[in-house]
């Protein structure tokens, strides 16, 4: 009792300092250094970073795909890092015999706590036949001291009977837990894609949110067909969706846009920490039937190797894999009646602050510009934080000290302070050979932003590497 009246004391000043920063004009400046801007990439070729965890655990080094253009994951090759300081560039793999149809890498993130990379990669068999899709990809980890060595991270096994730990598909956008023991992704399953070919198939792939956990390595049967292969970690489906949600309901058909929520989870109402969950978009249907995009949270369990009565975690041929026991799914915004209802703006992956108090994604404000609200991982009202007069055109992220929103809007890069929701331009107003601004990520000490520009160069444009850092610094 006496922690849920901590718990309500802390809500109640939360809210008073929210209404005395509303009060302060836009105008007053906010404490964040000036920065300067450099180039760190120039080669005439793609060098396109992810949405999260660029740098890694000692800022020394950035690591991008060498795609250059969003959707080419599947005819990118190579997975590179450079060198804030220096500007070396060291490939860190390459893929073989690749092509338009695959196998494709991107999407590659840092581990946290160690010197060690994450990304995307397309079957090794795709082909013309089999190309590379949502379905047939899966994630590849490289440790930097060892190019060239992958390490497949989740199983998969599409035939039956399938195996506890595996999955059946594409694992996409994986993202580190804090503590860089965990990997949280989106899923879309290969053996739902074949069956709803079949004639008066009630059942459709639908994507899904999964995680991997250190309970592995698990163990597949194997063919010549290069569908089925180990993995490294212990990897489950998280969320839990429908062909047909009822309209006015919770249930969703689309599970996408995953974020860890806090560094160590979140405090519960009663006072307990449930020390890992996830937010994500779930796509719902109002009372008219119309689809709206809601935040979501499910509260995933230390153990997730157990499977519920009846609820294969690994799936059967006729149905897709499902949660774990002790797996929990809870919808936190109930946006319908809002003049523009639902979570709306670019595309976004949610966030939450360190201490997992706050889940921050886009909406479009009463006047239509798109702006970063947060709702509290335990549901109720919604706070905006944003206060812009211009609409937020990149994904965001959160700084380290839990303080700092970053993101892009008209080709600069912008910060806001969380707590009073003023904005600041901290990047220099772009030449007009730069375009295409996004992938804006924070450093691990929160003294660095990195993003994409595309600069034109010898008649064409290819995504390089920026770095913000403050005046007057120098970066070892």
């Amino acid at each position: 009792m006496k922690q849920l009246f901590l718990f309500l004391a802390l809500a109640v000043t939360l809210a008073a300092c929210q209404e005395k920063n509303d009060q302060q004009s836009m105008s007053e400046p906010i404490r964040f250094p000036e920065m300067e801007e450099t180039q760190i990439t120039f080669e005439e070729s793609g060098h396109f970073i992810h949405t999260t965890q660029q740098f890694s655990p000692d800022d020394q080094w950035i690591v991008y795909d060498t795609r250059n253009e969003d959707p080419h994951i599947s005819r990118t090759c190579c997975i590179e890092m450079v060198n804030v300081a220096s500007g070396e560039i060291r490939r860190l793999y390459q893929t073989a015999n690749q092509t338009n149809f695959g196998p494709g890498v991107g999407g590659v993130t840092f581990n946290p706590r160690e010197h060690s990379v994450l990304f995307i990669h397309g079957l090794q068999n795709c082909d013309s036949l089999r190309p590379y899709d949502f379905s047939r990809r899966t994630g590849v980890r490289i440790r930097t001291e060892e190019p060239q060595k992958p390490i497949f991270m989740d199983g998969r096994d599409v035939q039956p009977p399938f195996t506890p730990g595996a999955l059946r598909g594409g694992t996409h956008a994986h993202t580190w837990s804090a503590d860089g023991q965990w990997v949280s992704f989106t899923y879309n399953d290969d053996v739902l894609v074949e069956l709803a070919k079949t004639p008066n198939a009630s059942v459709k792939d639908l994507r899904m949110v999964g995680v991997m956990a250190p309970l592995g390595p698990v163990s597949v049967a194997q063919d010549d067909s290069g569908e089925n292969f180990d993995g490294q970690l212990f990897s489950v489906v998280v969320t839990e969706v429908v062909e047909a949600p009822e309209p006015g309901s919770d249930q969703i058909d689309r599970a996408y846009e995953d974020g860890w929520i806090g560094d160590n989870g979140y405090l519960k109402t009663d006072g307990s920490r449930q020390k890992r969950a996830i937010a994500f978009l779930g796509d719902v249907r109002d009372d008219q039937g119309q689809v709206l995009s809601e935040v979501f949270v499910v509260d995933v369990p230390d153990d997730i190797t157990a499977a519920e009565a009846g609820k294969p975690i690994e799936g059967t041929n006729m149905t897709r894999p499902m949660p774990p026991a002790g797996t929990t799914q809870r919808r936190l915004t109930f946006t319908g009646k809002r003049r523009h209802p639902g979570v709306q703006g670019p595309r976004h992956w949610l966030r939450s602050s360190p201490d997992g108090s706050v889940v921050f994604f886009m909406m479009k404000d009463e006047g239509g510009i798109v702006q970063i609200y947060g709702v509290s991982p335990n549901g109720g009202e919604i706070q905006q934080i944003t206060k812009n007069d211009f609409s937020i055109a990149t994904s965001f992220n959160v700084s380290p000290d839990g303080k700092w929103l970053c993101y892009g809007s008209q080709e600069r890069v912008f910060v806001t302070e969380i707590s009073s929701g003023l904005s600041k331009q901290v990047s220099p107003d772009p030449s007009e050979k730069f375009s295409a601004l996004q992938g804006i990520n924070w450093s691990n000490d929160g003294k660095m932003i990195v993003y994409n520009r595309k600069v034109e160069t010898g008649g064409a444009a290819y995504y390089q590497v920026f770095l913000l850092k403050p005046k007057g610094s120098s970066v070892d």
